[in-house]
């Protein structure tokens, strides 16, 4: 009798980028990092607040789980550090605040391959539609600040020393939230958490990170509808782990907003402030309205357009740390155009001079078009340029990631069947 036949692995979508090599450098490099989060949570609390006078950061964990004594001394070593960094970032103007808000923000590379371990190492959610912000609570007051710096709401809340009427512990505790503002209901929904009770959760895992946004926020009245003291409300976004269940319900499932894509988060990622490939944005048409970037007629140009930031010797590029040049500019051409370094300038790319070499982007001739919306704070992102191109040629569709899942799936009972023999 013949053996049955082996399952088939279901077809996966070769790689095209190089994102899960750089995943891996990320993941590595996080232990590096760990020794100034509490100053750059103060630094980031304090220049939210204000930019015009830095404030002295004193606060302390709230956490009773923590001992006092050490703490202290903890507190200490922090302080010059958190102070200095603030007083740095308060003197920033124009473009350079700009660049420094935008910095602080965890953003997510755009999915241009799935990863191989979808299900078991990364969480997904239905991303909301708004003004992505970083949300600040201290010292009887809240304050919100879109990716540029400016401010979008100063209110009262219900978040620890939101409002003058709830003040819990030292008055200069804080509370540092990674939301999006979705205007139609008024509600800051949660992206991510970065501080709670002067506490940082910088070098928490996201899985950590994700049961504190549930957990903390439920034990204030910050998810409650509005009130005199509670100008808009809060609330946590349904997270899922990132099997085929939970990518359906993140997908197709009914969600009290209107979504603009999918968001996925790598469980053991920190928070990084900057472009990261261990957070991961992905979209198309049945869960998002905006695959491809429109003009300003709203309309899809019939060639992809970019955005990049123009340096000082000539050279355009993109807003990713190091950043990737797409070409460069002559000084005649500078100079004829008024263009000065650190302008943000728009490209169209015809699709003959796009080359893909060891899983960059390589163009071959960019034609000038203007400059965007002055409210633009960054560069497009190499990763984003890749999948607007991707987009409009061999896009990664939803059958791609549900392949991967399945592979993995199929990885993981084979493991178990070894195992067991």
């Amino acid at each position: 009798m013949a053996p049955p036949p082996e399952p088939r692995r279901p077809y996966k979508r070769p790689a095209i980028s190089d994102q899960q090599r750089r995943r891996e450098l990320a993941l590595q490099a996080q232990s590096s990092r760990r020794a100034d989060a509490q100053a750059r949570a103060r630094a980031l609390a304090t220049t939210l607040l204000t930019t015009q006078a830095p404030a002295a950061a004193t606060s302390r964990h709230e956490e009773d789980e923590y001992d006092e004594h050490e703490e202290e001394e903890h507190e200490h070593e922090l302080t010059i550090a958190g102070v200095a960094a603030a007083a740095a970032a308060s003197r920033l103007r124009g473009p350079d605040a700009r660049r420094w808000f935008a910095r602080q923000i965890m953003l997510p590379e755009w999915m241009v391959d799935a990863p191989p371990h979808l299900a078991t190492d990364w969480h997904v959610f239905a991303r909301p539609s708004g003004k992505r912000c970083l949300v600040v609570s201290s010292n009887g007051m809240t304050i919100s600040r879109v990716r540029n710096g400016s401010i979008l709401h100063r209110f009262p809340s219900a978040l620890p020393n939101g409002s003058k009427r709830d003040i819990s512990g030292p008055a200069s505790s804080y509370s540092i939230l990674d939301c999006i503002f979705h205007e139609p209901d008024e509600t800051y929904y949660i992206i991510d958490m970065i501080c709670w009770r002067g506490y940082s959760l910088y070098d928490c895992t996201a899985e950590f990170r994700f049961f504190w946004v549930n957990s903390k926020i439920a034990e204030t009245s910050a998810g409650d509808p509005p009130s005199t003291y509670h100008r808009y409300r809060f609330s946590a976004l349904p997270v899922y782990d990132c099997t085929l269940e939970g990518l359906q319900a993140a997908y197709s499932g009914s969600m009290p907003y209107v979504k603009d894509g999918l968001l996925f988060y790598n469980k053991h990622a920190h928070y990084q402030a900057g472009i990261t490939p261990l957070a991961l944005v992905w979209k198309d048409e049945t869960c998002s309205q905006y695959v491809i970037d429109t003009d300003k007629k709203g309309e899809i140009p019939s060639e992809q357009h970019l955005v990049l930031e123009l340096l000082e010797d000539g050279r355009v590029v993109t807003s990713d740390d190091p950043p990737v040049a797409f070409g460069s500019l002559d000084s005649a051409f500078i100079q004829k155009s008024n263009l000065r370094p650190g302008n943000l300038l728009r490209f169209a790319v015809r699709d003959e001079s796009v080359k893909l070499v060891d899983g960059k982007m390589q163009i071959g001739q960019l034609q000038f078009v203007g400059k965007p919306n002055r409210a633009r704070a960054f560069a497009d992102s190499h990763s984003k340029v890749l999948f607007q191109y991707t987009a409009r040629h061999v896009p990664l569709r939803i059958e791609d990631l549900v392949a991967s899942i399945q592979s993995n799936n199929m990885e993981l009972e084979s493991t178990d069947v070894e195992m067991q023999d």
